[in-house]
């Protein structure tokens, strides 16, 4: 059978209709950082962006139509205010979209290892090509001008070694210390502080910028968790004498003039706690000591009611797109 006459699967309907949302937030959050930033080369890597998000549309909806697709709502210029002043630092902005590139890498990399048909494999692999480059792009930004943060070091591995004690295992036992934190675990703690304090930057900025009060609430409850969630992985790194750079706490004005939607703010927590169910269920699976493990546990429950209640709220007030169902009615 020809390739342009093979039908999408379930698993590229959703690979497509996940990836067009995302691609319609954040083409509206590029577009107010582009009105504001004036550096250079952080608005080049904003330009890039946006007009990857725009290009990467236009491929969207042809591929709709040409499967006779219904095109989801997303977002449009209605869920951004372009007369709102900047709501971000020009420096936060280029790490966000730091951030948002390394979601990105693991967002395209799995809708391509979704997709069998081969125009969506050309699709999603372009938008991992482009996705990959503007992580480098950034980086580089990052790291000229001093702003790039690191994993923590540790020492180089000199000889092979192997676990011959259960005890490697354990997190928890009144007659021994628990034992040093691995590369891998480090790895782990490391990039969910990072993530984390990005989310609760966010969350900060969104509300004290939406008039709603249940909206308000729900983002000032995400910023706690996400900032007691930061504590408990920069902890541990420090009880092991690893300390943990992080980034300036300068990431967002003193703005309140409302700049997104409801629906859009929304719909970006729900993205960012999504987010992080998967990290922390990728670190607890590589951490081998048992108290992370736990704690891994603990936190994607925490996380996943977070995620419920705003659903819930989203749904109360007609913002969420239900996804494509297996049946039409």
């Amino acid at each position: 059978m020809a390739q342009s006459n093979i039908k999408l699967t379930s698993s590229e309907i959703a690979s497509l209709w996940t990836s067009y949302l995302n691609n319609c937030m954040s083409k509206q959050v590029l577009t107010h950082m582009l009105q504001h930033v004036k550096d250079r080369e952080i608005s080049n890597a904003i330009r890039f962006s946006f007009q990857f998000a725009q290009k990467q549309e236009k491929r969207f909806i042809k591929i709709f139509q040409k499967d006779n697709f219904s095109i989801p709502q997303g977002f449009t210029e209605a869920d951004v205010n372009t007369n709102a002043p900047a709501l971000f630092t020009e420096t936060f902005c280029l790490a966000y979209i730091n951030q948002m590139a390394k979601v990105g890498l693991v967002a395209y990399g799995g809708f391509l290892a979704m997709s069998t048909r081969e125009d969506l494999i050309a699709f999603f692999h372009h938008g991992l090509h482009n996705t990959s480059k503007l992580y480098h792009l950034t980086n580089s930004i990052l790291e000229k001008k001093g702003l790039l943060i690191r994993a923590p070091y540790i020492s180089i591995p000199k000889k092979i070694d192997y676990i011959v004690n259960k005890k490697y295992l354990s997190g928890f036992s009144l007659f021994h210390k628990k034992r040093p934190l691995n590369a891998v675990e480090v790895s782990h703690l490391f990039m969910n502080s990072q993530t984390n304090n990005m989310g609760l930057k966010i969350a900060l900025a969104f509300a004290q910028t939406t008039t709603n009060g249940d909206v308000s609430a729900y983002m000032l409850r995400g910023r706690a968790i996400s900032q007691k969630h930061l504590k408990l992985f920069m902890d541990a790194l420090v009880d092991e004498g690893i300390q943990s750079p992080s980034s300036s706490d300068k990431g967002i004005t003193d703005s309140t003039v409302r700049t997104f939607s409801d629906k859009l703010m929304m719909f970006h927590i729900s993205l960012l706690s999504a987010s992080g169910v998967g990290n922390y269920a990728l670190a607890g699976g590589a951490s081998q000591r048992s108290d992370l493990l736990l704690n891994y546990e603990r936190l994607s429950m925490e996380i996943a009611q977070y995620a419920k209640d705003g659903a819930d709220l989203m749904i109360e007030n007609n913002w969420i797109e239900q996804p494509p169902p297996t049946m039409q009615t």
